[in-house]
């Protein structure tokens, strides 16, 4: 992992049907997410926030909303989140809505490319965004960047990519998925993402999903992307997210699931996204991602494993 963190603030919630998500990146300036990395020794770099088409609130056309001005959002992620990495840096996304994952992805793919390695990525979400225009009911492109990245969807967006698919469905392992459309769950078992939804974690716990995946992803000598949705977690511990669904993640549990990727020692990319503070109780939410956001970069209380001692 690197030490240099960049920042990418992409306010934009024109991939969404409700708006506020735009103000995510500030709201996650003001818990003091840069403060919080350098206290733990990171070297953090701001680079402000990216621009884009505004918000033109128009109802789906062909099946898709708002397409022309999320593949201008995405090009101009896809341009930043490269240079930073390209650097040595690793970028954090700061959303906006969930659309703006495709921009990220293509970018860490790119990149990966480039390097001759693998990439995984890990989606932590209470949705599985593996929509088309067939399976939308809204047509919103928040719903479907998953599938993007796995080679489904609008020519328009799949050229953002390297190539197509931008990352192999069976190298995109979800977490905490609670909320599939019909058709859009008979896509993800065709195209073979590997989904441990909320019913796995409750029968296998966390402890051992993240076990699982990790496996894999060392197995495949892989890179990790991370793409934290905070809608994951359960409304009554993260209210400021425009798609609450009951049921999701626990603080616990999303910290073991962060911890447990920092221990892995292969992510080099990290979106947080669809924090949406006019939605949200004294910033809470976004302070919560701020403190989840620490152990995924090591934060830890002592180190693990400290009761294994030889007697």
């Amino acid at each position: 992992m690197s030490k240099n963190i960049s920042l990418i603030g992409v306010p934009s919630d024109i991939g969404a049907s409700d708006r506020g998500a735009c103000m995510g990146p500030e709201a996650l300036r003001v818990a003091g997410l840069a403060e919080e990395l350098m206290d733990l020794g990171f070297a953090v770099k701001d680079t402000g926030n990216l621009y884009g088409p505004k918000n033109p609130e128009n109802p789906p056309e062909n099946g898709y909303r708002h397409l022309k001005e999320n593949v201008i959002w995405s090009k101009n992620i896809q341009e930043a989140v490269f240079s930073e990495i390209h650097d040595g840096n690793l970028p954090i996304t700061l959303g906006g809505d969930h659309a703006m994952s495709i921009g990220s992805i293509a970018a860490i793919a790119r990149h990966c490319a480039d390097q001759k390695k693998k990439l995984c990525v890990i989606w932590i979400d209470a949705h599985a965004d593996f929509n088309t225009c067939d399976t939308s009911p809204s047509g919103n492109i928040h719903g479907m960047p998953v599938a993007v990245a796995a080679g489904y969807g609008p020519k328009e967006l799949l050229a953002i990519g390297h190539k197509v698919p931008m990352v192999d469905a069976p190298d995109i392992y979800q977490v905490g998925i609670r909320s599939v459309d019909k058709h859009e769950k008979e896509l993800v078992v065709e195209a073979g993402v590997v989904v441990y939804d909320m019913r796995c974690i409750d029968e296998i716990g966390m402890r051992e999903t993240m076990h699982q995946i990790l496996k894999e992803v060392e197995e495949k000598d892989a890179c990790l992307h991370v793409s934290f949705d905070v809608d994951s977690l359960d409304p009554t511990i993260a209210p400021g997210v425009a798609t609450t669904i009951p049921g999701g993640l626990t603080y616990r549990e999303a910290q073991l699931c962060m911890e447990m990727i920092h221990d892995s020692g292969r992510m080099i990319s990290l979106d947080i996204m669809e924090i949406n503070p006019a939605l949200d109780k004294q910033n809470g939410t976004a302070k919560l991602a701020v403190d989840l956001t620490t152990s995924l970069f090591g934060r830890q209380i002592f180190q693990p494993n400290r009761h294994n001692r030889k007697k």
